[in-house]
């Protein structure tokens, strides 16, 4: 496909994005992202509001379960009471068991939020992509916008289905217990939460070191995924040049940094629980110590004190679940402004508020004083070298086909991206049928245009659901009866499965020329009234190029075209040829009356005419 000058050329981004792991990012803005999350939880609000219920239940009840043990230790294990004990042992079931459902039920709740609140966001960010301009996706690589459909959003899932049950039990756990402890005995309390700031100050050390481990990781993570992605996707460019050694060399020192800080990584997380055992050792011990000392004294009975024991032992718990949960969402909050930084995004070509759909058009195109650059504000008069695109002024007849040659990156497939409206000119206009195309509706536009590229996308489904592509109400027999019309139905019926073979990943169990006529028939299938061709016939064998021009023929009938072509050979016929150098139209003209003025399209007709000479006097 031709593509505008390298001047022009925008930038080729570099870099990935890691896979689920979370990314270990910071939010720049916690309470925005916080306050956008919201929003999107609004119709689970009620449902949520059920769930605080339930977590609020049963970590009441979690305390409640070592306060009856302490009581049954006082009241009838040290007085002998068998009834007693039976009795209260009765309840501490009943007490464990509501908690274990209440604890079931939230999760199970929060899950189903979860999921479908990930559902809606993912839709939201699919919508948005394809109501995004075309410059957007320039911009922004494929990887990097699909990461935050699928990696970004289940970050944001882990969080809320697990990681937020699991941070706000733990705080109101702690809280409970601290409480608890308070009530039950004073002194006692106040000599075993003494320790309480250390824990603090130690979980917060370790809690950062482990964020700063974790972003490391994934950012070698991120580049490990590109040199994949890279690698595998070009797969045929790196043995066409045998370079798999090279590749091979690139994926191990990738892989080998990722290990390096992966270890570290891990290191740290797995010395987080020996840490938190250790010191919850300690503590009981202290706790022991002190109640034991207390209780000689008759100040803690040992029914309070045991309580106190289990109580300590919990306490650790829930520390070092906040200590593991703080990352998780701190990368959600990472990931959800990842999301709104797209779902914040603009189109830059947009419908009018009072734009009207194009209907039954006769086909006529005219470009007036048309001038285009990339970058917005970038076009600086007739000398502006950022423009793609320079006074670019045509008027096409219905049913007149257009030729537009000139050397790459002259700006013909710009040209035609325009009369698509995947951008919108800079300057000038451009009208069909006498309206200008930014007072319409872009569907309408599109609806009225048939592309066929020089790389022909064929999605994953049957050749019969390829070819409906252009028109979804087709019946089987429309599409049997378009790919007979562009010569395709041969070649289908030698498939294993015809019309209901499989198309593997972009076709590639296809040949280019069979692409090429699939692409054919599926523009047939639309029945436009302008089409577009680019590069339909470049990359194929002289047998299929012929089959490929008949199905052209039949194709360009009645209809208004816009022919790209390298093989000046293929558009003779056309009944204007544009010739586009140095970002304008230099000359305009037949084929013959632009061999006869001997101009520059004489000198690109006569190089290809001797490199073909050449080529046959070789052979």
């Amino acid at each position: 496909m031709t593509n505008q000058s390298s001047s022009n050329a925008r930038p080729r981004f570099i870099g990935g994005h890691g896979g689920g792991r979370p990314t270990g990012e910071k939010a720049k803005d916690r309470r925005g992202a916080l306050r956008r999350l919201s929003d999107y939880l609004k119709p689970y609000h009620g449902r949520l509001l059920l769930v605080a219920l339930l977590v609020v239940f049963a970590t009441i009840l979690g305390l409640i379960g070592p306060a009856l043990l302490g009581r049954a230790i006082d009241q009838y294990v040290i007085h002998n009471d068998i009834d007693g004990l039976a009795r209260i042992a009765l309840i501490m079931v009943a007490v464990y068991l509501a908690q274990s459902l209440f604890t079931a039920l939230h999760g199970i709740i929060m899950i189903r939020v979860g999921q479908h609140f990930v559902a809606d966001i993912r839709m939201a960010l699919f919508r948005h992509f394809q109501a995004l301009s075309m410059d957007y996706h320039d911009r922004h690589r494929t990887g990097d916008l699909m990461s935050r459909i699928s990696n970004d959003s289940e970050t944001i899932n882990q969080i809320l289905s697990n990681g937020l049950i699991q941070f706000t039990t733990n705080i109101l756990s702690l809280g409970g217990i601290m409480v608890a402890m308070l009530l039950l005995n004073l002194p006692l309390a106040i000599g075993t939460l003494i320790i309480l700031p250390i824990m603090l100050f130690i979980t917060k050390y370790i809690t950062e070191r482990t964020r700063v481990a974790f972003r490391g990781m994934q950012k070698n993570l991120g580049i490990l995924n590109a040199v994949m992605e890279e690698n595998i996707t070009g797969i045929r460019a790196v043995q066409a040049y045998a370079q798999e050694n090279a590749a091979i060399a690139q994926f191990q020192g990738a892989s080998a940094a990722y290990r390096v800080v992966g270890i570290r990584a891990d290191f740290i997380t797995a010395a987080l629980g020996p840490m938190f055992t250790t010191m919850m050792i300690l503590s009981v011990a202290a706790t022991a110590l002190l109640g034991g000392w207390l209780a000689l004294r008759d100040i803690v009975s040992v029914g309070v004190l045991a309580t106190f024991v289990i109580y300590i032992m919990n306490f650790f718990r829930p520390m070092r679940g906040i200590a593991m949960v703080y990352n998780q969402l701190q990368s959600a909050l990472a990931g959800a402004e990842r999301i709104f930084a797209v779902l914040d995004a603009t189109p830059t070509v947009t419908d009018a508020a009072d734009a009207e759909p194009l209907r039954d058009i006769r086909g006529a195109v005219r470009f007036e004083r048309v001038s285009f650059a990339y970058e917005p504000g970038a076009l600086v008069g007739a000398r502006g070298h950022s423009a793609v695109l320079q006074d670019i002024s045509l008027d096409v007849t219905p049913g007149a086909t257009i030729a537009l040659v000139g050397p790459t990156g002259a700006g013909k497939t710009t040209i035609i991206s325009l009369l698509s409206r995947f951008y919108d000119v800079s300057s000038g206009r451009i009208c069909i049928d006498g309206v200008d195309i930014r007072a319409v509706t872009q569907n309408s536009i599109r609806e009225q245009l048939g592309i066929v590229l020089q790389d022909t996308f064929l999605f994953s489904g049957t050749v019969m659901e390829n070819i409906r592509y252009g028109r979804l109400d087709a019946t089987d027999d429309e599409v049997i009866e378009a790919a007979k019309l562009a010569n395709a139905d041969g070649f289908i019926h030698l498939l294993p499965r015809g019309y209901q073979t499989q198309v593997s990943e972009k076709g590639h169990n296809f040949s280019q020329g069979q692409r090429q006529l699939l692409a054919i028939a599926r523009a047939i299938l639309a029945d436009p009234r302008i089409l577009i061709l680019d590069e339909a016939t470049s990359s194929v064998d002289t047998r299929t190029e012929i089959h490929i021009q008949e199905a052209l023929l039949r194709l360009l009938e009645g209809r208004t075209a816009f022919v790209i072509a390298h093989r000046l050979s293929t558009i003779r016929n056309a009944d204007q040829v544009l010739v586009v150098n140095d970002r304008r139209i230099i000359e305009r003209g037949t084929h013959d009356e632009l061999l006869a003025a001997r101009g520059f399209y004489h000198q690109l007709y006569m190089s290809q005419y001797h490199r073909l000479e050449e080529l046959v006097a070789v052979t």
